[in-house]
């Protein structure tokens, strides 16, 4: 005999009764924000809760991007927010962390919408760029009004970027020619600039240069077919002769070790995300449990189900400490290439253990976007590999505790 089954789906948290601290925040660690921070966070989560879950699974199902959620974000402050020109008040690198957790917490694409914005392409130009450009993109990227796309990442080059980029930039005069093809730049099908990271013919250090919308011989194609962070507009780039002038080449950028800088940041962002998705994903798993009946019962009350949940919030428990010190250790100006690393492998390997135990709570209903777990469960995959895979920041990691190079 069939037993019953009663199945009530996630709904979003009305924007009026938005919490205060989040449920999986089982350690309060959200009390260590200053006051105006932790009033910053409500305001973000209400807006999140109000303007992006709702439409989340239908964009993500789309693959496509809901520009309407832009400017709401930029007016938020949440565009440069590292950046003292185009901050809107004042935060430090843990609020910023907290923020992508937020985000991720409930659209993971969002998320690495805002990363590739704020994270990567304006830290570029702002570590990178002269006086003149800061004045010129920043400021108007900070606003929403123009978006940036961050293109380092080549079809026969990812891990080994350092030594493997295959773009080139050949100095004519005044003048930058680049030749080469870039993939899975995300924001790249829209974005009004990209930084275009190329090798010096002359010298064969990694430069950066800003290419303008509309530029000659450069083309974007997005990829179709992709099965994680489907809202992201991720795409193919050809550069062909593409011309650009010595005033678009970033200065401040002489080698690979520039670029690194820049990563080193947004690895750390992507380590707080990646807590946000197994956030996002436990919640879901928890009002799952506690609505669907079998024999009679509230699966909660099962020991096995109570088990896997507490299995879930210890990962996350872990995960938020541990971004909260590296996120310290940058605002004390002493954060590390390897420490960043270490945060970015522990975090993604941790989500995708709370992905896939949330996923198996919901049974078949986890691999439906009305589950409540599927999205994340597939954005987790994404975010595992982007921004150096568990195995490349591993090895950073190892680099600096031996001292001894295991790279190839």
């Amino acid at each position: 005999m069939t037993d019953t089954i009663r199945h009530v789906p996630p709904e979003p948290v009305s924007p009026e009764v938005v919490p205060e601290t989040l449920e999986a925040d089982f350690y309060g660690f959200q009390a260590d924000l200053t006051p105006l921070e932790q009033e910053k966070a409500v305001q973000i989560r209400a807006f999140l809760e109000r303007e992006v879950r709702p439409i989340a699974n239908d964009y993500w199902d789309r693959a496509e991007f809901p520009h309407q959620i832009i400017q709401p974000i930029a007016d938020l402050g949440l565009f440069g927010m590292q950046i003292a020109e185009t901050a809107q008040f004042e935060n430090s690198s843990v609020f910023r962390g907290w923020v992508a957790l937020e985000i991720g917490r409930v659209d993971a694409s969002t998320a690495t919408f805002v990363g590739v914005q704020s994270g990567l392409s304006m830290n570029a130009i702002a570590l990178g760029g002269s006086p003149q450009q800061r004045e010129t993109w920043l400021p108007p990227m900070s606003r929403g009004e123009l978006i940036g796309a961050f293109a380092l990442t080549e079809p026969l080059s990812g891990s080994d970027s350092a030594r493997g980029l295959r773009t080139t930039a050949e100095r004519r005069g005044d003048t930058w020619v680049l030749n080469g093809a870039k993939r899975w730049i995300g924001n790249a099908t829209f974005a009004d600039v990209v930084v275009v990271w190329a090798r010096d013919v002359a010298d064969h250090q990694v430069k950066g240069f800003l290419v303008r919308r509309g530029t000659a011989g450069f083309t974007s194609s997005k990829i179709q077919g992709k099965q994680a962070l489907r809202i992201v507009q991720n795409a193919d780039i050809e550069l062909v002769d593409v011309e650009v002038a010595e005033a678009d080449r970033l200065p401040e950028i002489r080698s690979f070790d520039d670029v690194a800088t820049v990563l080193r940041l947004t690895r750390a962002g992507v380590a707080w995300q990646a807590t946000g998705v197994a956030i996002g994903a436990y919640e879901a798993a928890l009002q799952y449990t506690a609505h669907r009946e079998q024999f009679g019962k509230s699966l909660v009350s099962y020991q096995l189900v109570q088990d896997r949940l507490a299995q879930c919030l210890g990962n996350i428990t872990a995960c938020i400490a541990l971004c909260m010190q590296v996120s310290r250790m940058e605002d004390e100006d002493r954060q590390s290439h390897a420490h960043a690393a270490l945060a970015k492998a522990f975090t993604t390997t941790r989500m995708r253990e709370v992905v896939a135990w949330c996923r198996e709570l919901l049974g078949g209903n986890g691999i439906t976007l009305e589950g409540g777990v599927a999205r994340y469960f597939a954005d987790a995959e994404a975010l595992y590999s982007l921004e150096g895979t568990r195995d490349m920041s591993n090895l950073i990691v190892g680099r600096d505790i031996t001292g001894v190079s295991a790279f190839v």
